[in-house]
């Protein structure tokens, strides 16, 4: 039985392309197989994947999701182009995308098409939700897409493509996305957005329940640390990070009511958390952190996360 996978919009029609119900596994089959070399779909998947993430990322910008919620009903091209100030045309057809990639859903009436949320834009997509991944998709939409576009570059050189991206050079990553308050505000709700739907997870994976005293290196906004705080009410939550990360974590995301999370501000002295040992600069003190629980990221901007008792 044949199922649509997606349908992109051709003027005022919606074209459905489909596939076979045998066909949707595709982790299961091979990529050579007979299938794929006398028709590649999944190369022509992977050739227009950011056509797709691009049309979630401007729906989003634009408040097409936020707009539909807070209506509270459905709502036609025309009515949702004159409040968010968009061209008809350009918005019917973002829209009749959205619905393509079942963002959307629509209904034909005899006044038209009308348009309204599906379950997972209203809790995914809409900035009000607690697990909102707006801040998130905006980061990748305006920073990670832009450099990437230099990716042969990168590979060619060997190192990150800030500069032609943004003309800024700097051999730390982290310099560059923190330069500028505004942008670091972007890059921490980015990540707050993520521990929102994972956070609980990775820390269920480990039992840091017989722990009072845990350490979060490099916690950010401290979202990681709200989840853990949740999950193991006994525990106390130390991050540690650059100070001018915890002076915005402390006036934009972690209330000062909030008592079981307190920062550090830190500077690494370069040494690897595989020697065992990590070593905290803190007001010209070197201290060695022994014992303790600790959440590490490893930097690579997709926080892969490890939990694991400090040892001597």
């Amino acid at each position: 039985m044949d199922q649509p996978v997606c349908s992109v919009p051709d003027g005022k029609k919606l074209i459905s392309i489909k596939r076979t119900r045998e066909s949707v596994p595709r982790s299961r089959k091979k990529m050579n197989s007979t299938e794929d070399l006398d028709y590649p779909q999944v190369i022509l998947q992977y050739n227009s994947g950011f056509l797709v993430s691009k049309v979630m990322f401007t729906a989003c910008e634009l408040g097409v999701f936020d707009l539909l919620l807070e209506s509270g009903e459905p709502l036609s091209s025309d009515a949702i182009a004159a409040r968010l100030g968009t061209s008809t045309t350009g918005m019917e057809r973002l829209l009749d995308a959205c619905v393509g990639l079942k963002l959307l859903a629509v209904e034909l009436t005899q006044e038209g098409a009308l348009y309204r949320n599906t379950e997972i834009s209203n809790i995914y997509l809409t900035k009000s939700s607690p697990k909102s991944q707006y801040h998130i998709m905006m980061y990748y939409s305006n920073t990670v897409y832009l450099c990437w576009h230099y990716l042969a570059d990168a590979v060619r050189e060997g190192r990150n493509q800030y500069e032609r991206a943004f003309g800024i050079l700097s051999k730390d990553p982290f310099g560059a996305m923190y330069r500028s308050e505004e942008e670091m505000l972007k890059f921490m709700a980015g990540q707050n957005s993520v521990w929102s739907i994972c956070g609980r997870d990775v820390l269920a994976a480990f039992d840091l329940s017989p722990f009072r005293q845990i350490c979060d290196l490099g916690g950010g906004g401290g979202a990681l640390a709200r989840e853990c705080v949740s999950l193991y009410p006994n525990s106390m939550v130390t991050i540690y990070d650059l100070p001018k990360v915890v002076q915005l974590a402390k006036e934009q995301f972690v209330p000062p009511e909030e008592h079981r999370i307190a920062f550090r501000e830190a500077q690494r002295e370069g040494r690897s958390l595989e020697e065992g040992r990590e070593y905290i600069n803190k007001d010209g003190e070197t201290q060695e952190m022994l014992r303790m629980p600790v959440v590490q990221r490893n930097g690579s901007g997709n926080d892969k996360v490890r939990c694991r008792e400090k040892k001597n």
